[in-house]
C-alpha cells in the first residue's frame, strides 16, 4: 500500500512541482511498449522530423550547419538521412557551446559526465529531457515488478548525486524509500558494513555499478554470509559493461535476477533490460545508428559505434552523438512481445578497481573526479603500477602543467591512495589506444 501512495501520489506530485512530465510520459511510454517495431520506428520517424526543423529553426549550430551544407529540414525525412549530416562529438560541443543552445530553451543547468572517458564533458539539460529519462528508467523499473516506493538501495559514486545531499532530498529519499551508500571506498569493514546494511533492509530492489556488487558479492562469500533469502526481487547494474562472471556471482549471492542498464548523462537512457533477457533501446525517444569505423552504418547484427540523436533534448540537440561505445543491433525480437528494437554485444567503457596503500578497494571513479574537476587538462589515463605508485599520463590544454596544477593532482591522488604513494606525472600528446582498438582510462596492475 505505501508503494502505491509513493508511486501514484507522492512520486507524481514531487515531479509536478519540479515541473516535469514524467508521469504523463511514463503513461505513454508503457502504452508505445507494445506497438509492433514497425509502428515504433514510423513513429519515431515522424518525430525526428518534427525534432530535426525546430533543431534547425531555434538552434544557432545547427543553422550554421544546414546552411553549409545546402540543406533544408525536409532533407531530414528518416534515420537513413541523418547520414548527411555530421558527427557530434564532445570537441564539437566544447568548440560551440554557447551556439548549440536553443534560442527558446526553457531553464536549464550544467551537466558533467563521469570522465570514464578520460574527457569530460559539459552541456545542458532541460526539462524535457529528465522528465524523459525519469520516465524511461521509470518504465524499465516496473519490468520487474518493482516500483518507485519499494525499499531500494542505491550503491553511487558521482559527487553529483552524493554531493547533493541536503534535508530536502535525504527526507524525499526517506519518503521514496531510497537509500544512497557512498560507492568510493571499500575496504572489507565498509564492505561489511555495506553488506550489514542490506541485511537489515531487506530492500525490494538494488541499484548501481555492477563492479560494486559484484565485490560486495565476493565478501559476502567469503565470510559465509547469506543473501539470497531477503526478498530482493532485482539488482539494477548501469554506468559500467556488466560481464558474464560478475552477473553471476551476483544472481548467485543476492537470489535475484540482474537488470542491465545502458546509457549515460551525455546520450540518455539508452537501453534497458527486460525479464525476457534483452536490452531494450528507448526507441521513443532515441534513435541508435551504428558505424563501422570510416563512419558508414553496417548491417543489424554486426557490431560497430554507437551513434545516438535524442528526441527529447529540444533545448541543447543531440544529433549524431558519438558515444565511443560498441554494440550491434540486435536482428531477433525479445520473447517479452514488446516491440522496442534492442541492443546486443554492447561493449561499453569500462573502469577498473584500485587498491589504496593501506588496502582499501576504491572504484576507479575515483580517481577520474579528481582530474575531471580540474582546469587545464584535455585527457589522461591512470596506470596503477602497485600500492606504491600510480603513473598518470596527461594530455594537457597547453604545452606544459602548471607547477600549481601538478600539486593539486598529487595531492588529490594522495589524499585517496595514501601520503606514501608516488605519483608519477607524464606529459603526452595523446593517450594511445589498447591493442583491442578501445580506450581504457583507469588500469589497475594491483590484484
Amino acid at each position: 500500500m505505501y508503494t502505491k501512495l509513493v508511486s501514484s501520489f507522492l512520486f507524481p506530485l514531487h515531479e509536478k512541482l519540479k515541473k516535469h512530465d514524467t508521469v504523463a510520459i511514463k503513461k505513454s511510454l508503457e502504452q508505445s511498449q507494445w506497438l509492433s517495431k514497425d509502428e515504433l520506428l514510423a513513429r519515431q520517424q515522424q518525430r525526428l522530423q518534427s525534432f530535426i526543423a525546430n533543431a534547425v529553426k531555434h538552434v544557432p549550430y545547427y543553422q550554421g550547419v544546414f546552411s553549409s551544407l545546402g540543406l533544408s529540414p525536409d532533407a531530414i525525412q528518416s534515420v537513413e538521412d541523418l547520414q548527411q549530416l555530421p558527427f557530434l562529438d564532445k570537441a564539437t560541443i566544447k568548440q560551440n557551446f554557447e551556439s548549440m543552445k536553443s534560442n527558446c530553451a526553457g531553464p536549464t543547468s550544467p551537466f558533467t559526465t563521469g570522465g570514464s572517458s578520460g574527457t569530460p564533458l559539459t552541456f545542458l539539460l532541460g526539462n524535457e529531457r529528465v522528465s524523459h529519462d525519469v520516465a524511461e528508467k521509470w518504465r524499465a523499473t516496473r519490468w520487474w515488478d518493482v516500483d518507485i516506493g519499494d525499499t531500494e538501495i542505491v550503491a553511487w559514486g558521482s559527487p553529483i548525486e552524493l554531493g547533493a545531499q541536503d534535508k530536502v532530498r535525504l527526507i524525499r529519499d526517506k519518503l521514496f524509500r531510497s537509500t544512497l551508500v557512498p560507492a568510493f571506498d571499500m575496504d572489507e569493514s565498509k564492505l561489511l558494513g555495506f553488506i550489514e546494511q542490506i541485511k537489515n533492509q531487506k530492500p525490494k530492489m538494488l541499484f548501481g555499478y555492477p563492479s560494486v556488487f559484484s565485490l560486495i558479492a565476493k565478501t559476502a562469500d567469503e565470510h559465509n554470509i547469506k543473501l539470497d533469502d531477503l526478498g530482493i526481487k532485482v539488482v539494477f547494474v548501469t554506468s559500467e559493461r556488466l560481464y558474464p562472471y560478475q552477473r553471476e556471482t551476483i544472481e548467485s549471492t543476492f537470489g535475484a535476477p540482474v537488470a542491465n542498464g545502458y546509457g549515460g548523462r551525455d546520450a540518455g537512457f539508452i537501453a534497458h533490460q527486460c525479464p525476457g533477457g534483452k536490452m531494450h533501446i528507448s526507441a521513443e525517444d532515441i534513435v541508435i545508428e551504428i558505424i563501422d569505423k570510416e563512419g558508414n552504418p553496417v548491417p543489424d547484427g554486426e557490431k560497430g559505434e554507437i551513434v545516438v540523436t535524442h528526441l527529447a533534448t529540444s533545448d541543447f540537440p543531440f544529433i549524431r552523438y558519438r558515444t565511443g561505445d560498441v554494440a550491434a543491433i540486435d536482428p531477433q525480437p525479445c520473447s517479452c512481445g514488446r516491440g522496442l528494437p534492442c541492443l546486443m554485444d554492447i561493449e561499453g567503457r569500462t573502469t577498473d578497481f584500485v587498491v589504496a596503500q593501506d588496502g582499501t578497494v576504491m572504484h576507479g571513479l575515483a580517481l577520474i573526479y579528481v582530474l575531471r574537476e580540474l582546469q587545464g587538462i584535455n585527457e589522461f589515463k591512470i596506470i596503477q603500477e602497485s600500492k606504491l605508485l600510480t603513473r598518470i599520463q596527461i594530455v594537457p590544454t597547453e604545452k606544459e602543467l602548471p607547477s600549481a596544477l601538478k600539486e593539486e593532482i598529487i595531492t588529490g591522488f594522495k589524499k585517496r591512495l595514501g601520503d606514501d604513494v608516488e605519483i608519477e606525472l607524464e606529459v603526452v600528446e595523446k593517450i594511445e589506444a589498447e591493442k583491442s582498438g578501445k580506450f581504457r582510462y583507469v588500469i589497475s596492475k594491483v590484484s
